[in-house]
């Protein structure tokens, strides 16, 4: 009786259909399955003779391994029939394949990157803040009196308070310097002080080749006891040499900037023409490169820092200006207008 049935099942599984999913499936349940019909069988398995079992279980595992062993050749013909389908037939697979290029690093980057391992070769650690501010971070406590020109909407983008705000908010805007984050160290850090601040900064202008509306700057400030203008001029001299080379000269020309005093413009010698003169020197042989000074002590005591005990100095520069220097590019939209072109250019170095 049950070698009849073993016997039938087996021609049940050597002729069931295979050929799709839905009948895959079907047989895995019907056959192989916990609750199948060969496990229905070998349920049966304990009724059989003592003197038969033995040759009645060798042929129920020869039946279960031919079940599985059809299962899986139909399986494994149904995934290759799979992978040689195409997605889309209509795809014309002998085009030839688009070209894959990797980019590269924005030489405004390269840039800053530069920057940074110059001043960290001497002790500067980064420090980043916000880009939208609040008009103490911005102004105020860099000593900038309330009827400053840089106040005026003509030079900054000043943002419109949010919905609900309480009568008396301070005005909000895109910072126009990295100074901020020179406030907010200040505030918070232990001293002594030593930082870079880099990061992109806004002004209300129009877009020249020589003038944007958001470009990049890389400020930096140390505070001490005993700091004096003397440190500042050796800290500059470094950075300059070590990025532009050791036979370039420098000079600090007096300025005015409300959050240091005394002040200084920072000028070397133009790259185009070694010091000659050329049009974009204006014949002087010198191009600045950005501002410096010893912080102002109203600065200081804004930030709650004893002016009396404490002195520092600070700089700014933006990184445009000296990508241009140093790669002597004319026009300062190229470094926003993504010319494959001119990033080509920088993939090398």
């Amino acid at each position: 009786m049950m070698q009849e049935l073993i016997a039938a099942l087996a021609a049940e599984i050597t002729t069931a259909e295979l050929n799709n999913a839905a009948t895959l499936d079907a047989f895995r349940i019907n056959y192989l399955g916990r609750k199948g019909r060969l496990a229905d069988l070998f349920d049966q398995l304990k009724t059989v003779p003592a003197d038969e079992k033995r040759a009645v279980g060798q042929q129920l595992n020869a039946l279960k391994q031919q079940a599985q062993a059809r299962f899986d050749e139909a399986q494994q013909a149904a995934e290759a029939a799979a992978d040689n389908t195409p997605a889309n037939p209509d795809f014309d697979y002998t085009l030839p394949p688009v070209p894959h290029a990797l980019g590269t690093r924005h030489p405004l980057m390269l840039v800053r990157e530069e920057m940074l391992r110059v001043f960290a070769r001497i002790g500067f650690a980064v420090a980043e803040g916000p880009e939208i501010e609040d008009d103490w971070h911005n102004f105020t406590a860099l000593n900038f009196p309330e009827n400053h020109p840089a106040r005026d909407m003509q030079d900054t983008f000043f943002v419109t308070p949010p919905a609900g705000a309480e009568p008396g908010t301070q005005p909000h805007l895109l910072r126009t310097h990295t100074s901020t984050v020179q406030v907010r160290v200040m505030e918070t850090e232990p001293l002594p002080i030593r930082r870079v601040m880099p990061g992109r900064v806004f002004r209300n202008e129009a877009i020249s080749a020589r003038a944007h509306m958001m470009f990049h700057q890389v400020e930096g400030i140390f505070i001490d006891e005993g700091v004096s203008f003397a440190d500042l001029k050796q800290t500059v001299y470094y950075f300059v040499q070590e990025l532009f080379g050791a036979d370039i000269n420098i000079r600090f020309r007096p300025s005015f900037f409300p959050f240091t005093e005394p002040s200084a413009e920072i000028d070397i010698t133009c790259l185009i023409c070694k010091g000659a003169g050329c049009n974009i020197c204006k014949y002087s042989g010198w191009v600045e490169i950005g501002g410096c000074g010893m912080v102002d002590p109203a600065v200081l005591e804004n930030a709650k820092i004893d002016s009396e005990k404490y002195s520092g100095y600070a700089w700014g520069m933006g990184i445009e200006r000296i990508a241009m220097l140093k790669y002597q590019i004319k026009d300062l939209r190229l470094f926003t207008e993504n010319d494959m072109r001119f990033l080509r250019q920088f993939e090398a170095l």
